[in-house]
């Protein structure tokens, strides 16, 4: 048996999941446009951007169907 969870637990998660979106977006796109880097690391800079923000749209990508698969 599982427990079901409140709607202000479910919103409260949702919350908290759409903040973690939008700062790694920010992170990601912040890299990719060289407002923020690491010292000494140069073109990595860009790639990791990149990387950081691929992965979080396949990850809201992939929590979108699993969230509509049931």
């Amino acid at each position: 048996m599982t427990k079901q969870k409140s709607p202000l637990t479910k919103l409260l998660s949702f919350l908290i999941w759409l903040t973690g979106i939008i700062v790694s977006l920010a992170v990601g796109f912040a890299l990719k446009n060289g407002i923020l880097s690491v010292p000494h690391l140069g073109i990595v800079n860009i790639i990791a951007g990149w990387i950081v923000i691929i992965t979080t749209i396949l990850g809201v990508l992939i929590a979108l169907i699993k969230t509509l698969a049931g």
